[in-house]
């Protein structure tokens, strides 16, 4: 009686072993993670380096057939980060992977104490090596980007330099008298006016036109605005 008792527990064990869904391998989400940091930071300047944590073995997820990784909005790939791993049939689950993204690059940074509103010179900036993860959003990693930007707060030696702490310099100037260059469709004029504002190339101006009226347009070098219709 105690054999037919063990039997039955025993084939019951092993019918609950076979419902039971397969596990889903930690290494292979944690690789899936990695590729997935691999292919958002490949834009990045510079040497990357990428380390994932591993999951805790403890933590029981169901096989999936196409697990798929993913960052929530306005999540960094570098830097100290997380991957989502999601798995949607047969067993949906989602997953949080802790990783480290360095980023070894170039960037800019004053030479030199910088003044608001002067032109910064390339013998005012210096080159510097450093991890993208440990420096502020937008900083410049050529000094093409900076060199005839004007810095819109006065910047002491050594600070590395953000794209939106400067600005272009004026092509504009309020109050000046421009050209102004209409175009469209098989016609192309030129008239004088005299500009409202102040702009940078690129950056829309109004002008007021000898009869009087308003236009805007884009400011260019050498005070012409360009309105295309």
């Amino acid at each position: 009686m105690k054999r037919l008792l063990l039997t039955a527990l025993l084939l019951c064990c092993t019918l609950a072993r076979a419902d039971a869904p397969a596990r889903q391998d930690g290494e292979a989400l944690r690789q899936l993670a990695a590729q997935y940091l691999q292919t958002q930071s490949a834009g990045l300047p510079g040497k990357v380096t990428i380390t994932v944590g591993a999951l805790d073995p403890r933590v029981f997820l169901a096989a999936c057939p196409a697990p798929a990784a993913f960052q929530l909005p306005g999540a960094r790939p570098w830097g100290k980060t997380t991957v989502g791993v999601r798995c949607a049939a047969p067993n949906p689950w989602t997953v949080y992977i802790q990783a480290q993204v360095s980023v070894l690059t170039d960037y800019v940074a004053a030479a030199v104490p910088l003044a608001q509103g002067q032109p910064i010179a390339a013998v005012q900036l210096v080159t510097i090596k450093g991890d993208l993860a440990a420096l502020p959003n937008g900083v410049a990693t050529e000094a093409a980007q900076v060199i005839g930007k004007l810095p819109t707060v006065s910047l002491p030696a050594g600070t590395p330099l953000r794209l939106d702490n400067l600005k272009s310099q004026p092509v504009v100037q309020q109050g000046q008298l421009v050209r102004v260059v209409s175009s469209g469709a098989g016609f192309a004029v030129s008239a004088e006016g005299r500009a409202i504002g102040t702009a940078a190339a690129g950056q829309v101006v109004q002008v007021r036109t000898a009869s009087g009226a308003v236009v805007s347009g884009l400011a260019q070098a050498g005070g012409v605005v360009e309105v295309t219709f």
